[in-house]
C-alpha cells in the first residue's frame, strides 16, 4: 500500500507538465481577467489568479528552479493580443507546511504592479468554506483530452463540490485533509487535472480553491480534482501580503 501511495502521488503531483481541462468550452473573451498564466523559457507550466496588483496565487508544487514569467490579460497563450501584460516573478512565498501533498498554496511577487484593464483584474479570495453541492468554475490552458495537446486559448469548465466524505470515501488511501475539497463535472471526465494546477476554483466570483492534483484520467469522478481550500489559509496569505 505504501508504495502504491507513494506512485500515485508522483503521478498526481508532478508539477504542471500534465495540466489540462477537459471537456469544457473556450471562455469568453476577457470573461477570466484574472487568470495568469505561469511560464517558464516561453511554455505555458501553472495556472495562477492575480490577487492583488503585484502577487499571484497558484500552487506550492508549481514553484520551479527557473525565473517564472507571468502573462495576464490573455485569452490565447500564440496571439499577440494588446491587452497582454507580462512581468518577472520576483520571489516565491511557499506554504512552510507544504509537504509534497498538503497544504499546496504559494504566492508569487511580481517585479511590478500590474496594471488594472477591462481584461486585467483582481479577484477576491472567498472568506467562508465552500459547501458541499456549490457551482463553481475552473480555467486553465491544458489538453483538451489525456495526453493530448494543450489549448491554446483558455478553456473553462462547470464542477460541482463534493461533500468531504464523499471526497475522502473516493480518494481511499490518499490522505485528504479538512484543507482540501473536490469537484467534479456535470458529466463522467469532464473537469480539471493535473497541470490545471494552480489556477482558481471560482466560486460565487471568488476565489475559493486552488487547482492541486487530480487522478490519472482527467475528470473521472472515481479520482475527482483535489483543490486547496483557500478559506483554511487566509490568515497566511493576509500575512503574506501585508508583510511584502
Amino acid at each position: 500500500m505504501a508504495t502504491s501511495f507513494v506512485l500515485l502521488l508522483l503521478f498526481v503531483l508532478h508539477g504542471a507538465d500534465g495540466s489540462h481541462i477537459v471537456g469544457g468550452r473556450d471562455s469568453a473573451p476577457q470573461s477570466r481577467p484574472y487568470m495568469a498564466s505561469l511560464q517558464s523559457r516561453g511554455r505555458h507550466r501553472c495556472g495562477g489568479a492575480l490577487v492583488r496588483e503585484d502577487f499571484v496565487l497558484t500552487a506550492a508544487h508549481c514553484q520551479i528552479p527557473v525565473p517564472y514569467t507571468v502573462v495576464l490579460g490573455v485569452g490565447s497563450l500564440t496571439a499577440n493580443e494588446p491587452t497582454k501584460q507580462e512581468f518577472s516573478a520576483v520571489r516565491s512565498f511557499r506554504h512552510p507546511n507544504y509537504d509534497g501533498h498538503a497544504n499546496d498554496i504559494m504566492l508569487l511577487k511580481l517585479d511590478r504592479r500590474a496594471q488594472l484593464t477591462e481584461a486585467v483584474q483582481l479577484i477576491p479570495l472567498k472568506p467562508e468554506t465552500i459547501n458541499a453541492a456549490s457551482q463553481c468554475i475552473v480555467a486553465g490552458w491544458g489538453s483538451l483530452r489525456d495526453n493530448g495537446p494543450a489549448s491554446i486559448r483558455l478553456q473553462e469548465v462547470n464542477v460541482t463540490i463534493l461533500p468531504q466524505p464523499t471526497c475522502r470515501r473516493r480518494w481511499s488511501g490518499v490522505r485528504i485533509t479538512s484543507a482540501m475539497v473536490c469537484g467534479v463535472g456535470a458529466r463522467a471526465f469532464q473537469g480539471a487535472c493535473t497541470g490545471d494546477s494552480g489556477g482558481p476554483l471560482v466560486c460565487d466570483e471568488a476565489a475559493a480553491g486552488v487547482v492541486s492534483f487530480g487522478g490519472r484520467r482527467c475528470g473521472d469522478p472515481r479520482r475527482p480534482a483535489v483543490y486547496t481550500r483557500i478559506s483554511s489559509f487566509g490568515q497566511w496569505i493576509e500575512d503574506v501580503l501585508t508583510n511584502n
